[in-house]
């Protein structure tokens, strides 16, 4: 145990180094996830039969095939097919991307169709745009049941985050890796793998539980201060409106 974490300070700058990666790769996978999550979501409503057609097409096809086998594609089969060479982060990103995108898709379509009738024919009669009824007062309302479903999408993401080591990256996974090698201690390798990657969920869910207090606050809902990570979260959570 002592050789290796001799060896971990003397190596801080390149397990630093591959925190950073497994990091940006988190954040950067999440964000385009959130941004496909919402345009293929809003599609699968649409009253054109062409966009739900085309959103049902790419959820399914994602959902539906390995990460293992998008992330090999896009690092290995796409050059020879397209000229483009990606590094190894950036088909992490993608990858990470399509493939959380589609499930988040659903959760988008969900929380959007759980919004009370009501909440739509009030907006109507207000006679508010259908964009200003989607952004003003649907969406609001949607936004609150999908982060609890989106908390646990970005842990998972996290938790994808060592298949970057299949593709050569140098994350966080592939430099403990390395020192283990070096070492021959496997279990005080692992362990600090298993420390490291409890922090950032935890410290993920931290903040993802932040946003949902301070979403429920714009909308008027009862909050009951931070959540543990140790603290059940409940099943469902009522929109604005929804009980009369």
């Amino acid at each position: 145990m002592s050789d290796f974490l001799s060896l971990l300070v003397e190596e801080f700058p390149r397990v630093r180094s591959g925190l950073q990666v497994t990091l940006q790769a988190t954040v950067l996978g999440a964000l385009l996830a959130l941004v496909l999550a919402f345009a293929l979501g809003l599609m699968a409503g649409s009253r054109l039969l062409l966009a739900r057609g085309v959103s049902r097409v790419v959820v399914e096809f994602f959902r539906g095939t390995s990460l293992y086998i998008q992330l090999f594609w896009l690092y290995y089969a796409m050059p020879p097919l397209t000229g483009y060479e990606l590094t190894p982060l950036v088909c992490g990103v993608v990858a990470f991307g399509l493939n959380f995108g589609a499930y988040g898709a659903e959760v988008v379509r969900g929380a959007i169709n759980s919004v009370p009738r009501g909440q739509y024919e009030a907006a109507i009669a207000l006679n508010l745009s259908p964009s200003r009824r989607l952004w003003k007062v649907i969406l609001p309302q949607a936004w609150v049941q999908m982060i609890p479903s989106f908390t646990n999408l970005l842990i998972q993401l996290l938790k994808a985050t060592p298949l970057l080591w299949l593709i050569s990256a140098a994350d966080l996974m592939t430099v403990i890796q390395q020192l283990r090698d070096r070492t021959g201690e496997t279990l005080t390798a692992y362990v600090t793998l298993l420390a490291a990657y409890f922090a950032l969920a935890y410290a993920l869910t931290t903040l993802m539980n932040r946003l949902e207090q301070s979403a429920k606050r714009r909308l008027g809902l009862a909050t009951t201060g931070s959540k543990s990570l140790f603290k059940s979260r409940g099943a469902a959570t009522t929109a604005a409106g929804g009980n009369r």
